[in-house]
């Protein structure tokens, strides 16, 4: 079967989610039915699905099974660990959404679903804005529908090549390219874990507190008890992610960095601090049509002789909220630059800009 056989196509109707191949095989996922016709005062009796047959069970976890075969074949001397990282990153809901949409999969998809049809739409065009492969996810979080479609034309495919991993490899491999290497995850480590390794090894605690702002979910990174950064975003995966890319910034100043993190801060001038730094992201704001920063005080201490400030600074993005403090900086005006400038480089180092 060729791997992009428009013959494989997906119908959604009535109780049943059937995937059809153009051979033999069939793999069924039921969905509850739809009583929405049914009169209130009419007592039915629900039919429950028919159970999934041997081969589909069979079949589930193809993907898995094929990733894991290449990752052990090409790297045999893998630790364990990198290993798991690996293998996940390239069966993720988010690596599998850019599979469908890459070859358009989703168009041979039988629905009426508008709402699911819009967040399609927007990763969809987030994806082909993408300049770079993404290992751990983007602005917008992938619908999983998009995952679910890769997995049922593997299914679909493995059964019809009597289950044989290697043949199912050589029809597949093609529609999974690009995949994620060691090398990808070496220069673009999962933002969280590495947040939480750092500190682990510099003997800091990290905790991640997530809460609601209106319709955003926004995710504040504290490391022993003090706050460090926060990001938003609709969801709340990716406010984490907003979140850890601009706490390892801003620590990156005071802790020693690993090789990894030092790939994340590549680029950056050793002179952390940007003279003009509040002007210039009023600027970049005004190219990207954001809304203007907005600075507040976040700390005043000491005598009046030797009084210091810590500002803080927020901006709305396309994709949500972000908030930076400062350093403790003898005036006002130092202090809001200081704030810019953490804001800046998180910027340039989490794909904002």
């Amino acid at each position: 079967m060729n791997p992009i056989d428009p013959a494989v196509f997906f119908y959604m109707g009535g109780s049943t989610t059937t995937t059809y191949s153009s051979s033999k095989s069939c793999v069924e996922f039921h969905a509850p039915p739809d009583w929405s016709s049914v009169p209130p005062d009419v007592a039915v009796a629900p039919r429950p699905p028919p159970r999934p047959s041997a081969e589909m069970e069979a079949a589930v976890g193809a993907v898995e099974r094929i990733i894991g075969n290449h990752i052990f074949l090409a790297y045999p001397n893998i630790d364990p660990g990198d290993l798991s990282l690996l293998r996940s990153a390239n069966i993720s809901t988010e690596k599998l959404a850019r599979v469908a949409v890459r070859h358009g999969l989703y168009r041979f998809v039988r629905r009426n679903a508008p709402a699911l049809d819009e967040k399609v739409r927007e990763f969809a065009e987030s994806v082909y804005n993408e300049e770079d492969a993404v290992a751990h996810g983007g602005s917008i979080k992938a619908p999983k529908v998009l995952a679910d479609i890769v997995e049922s034309i593997a299914a679909a495919i493995y059964v019809d090549v009597n289950f044989d991993l290697q043949r199912l490899w050589v029809i597949f491999r093609g529609l999974l390219e690009p995949m994620v290497t060691l090398e990808d995850l070496m220069q673009q480590p999962q933002p969280v874990t590495m947040l939480f390794e750092l500190c682990q090894k510099h003997g800091k605690q990290v905790d991640i507190r997530h809460w609601r702002d209106e319709s955003k979910n926004v995710a504040s990174v504290y490391v022993d008890g003090k706050f460090v950064a926060s990001g938003s975003s609709e969801h709340k995966e990716i406010a984490k992610l907003n979140a850890a890319k601009l706490a390892l910034c801003k620590l990156s100043k005071s802790l020693p960095i690993t090789n990894g993190l030092s790939q994340i801060m590549d680029g950056i001038s050793e002179s952390f601090e940007i003279e003009g730094a509040k002007q210039k992201l009023h600027e970049l704001c005004g190219k990207k049509k954001w809304p203007k920063p907005v600075y507040k005080i976040e700390k005043e201490e000491g005598p009046a002789h030797e009084r210091t400030f810590v500002s803080s600074v927020q901006i709305s993005t396309a994709n949500g909220k972000l908030f930076m403090m400062g350093d403790d900086k003898s005036r006002v005006r130092d202090a809001d630059n200081s704030a810019a400038s953490l804001m800046i480089r998180a910027l340039q180092e989490s794909d904002f800009l």
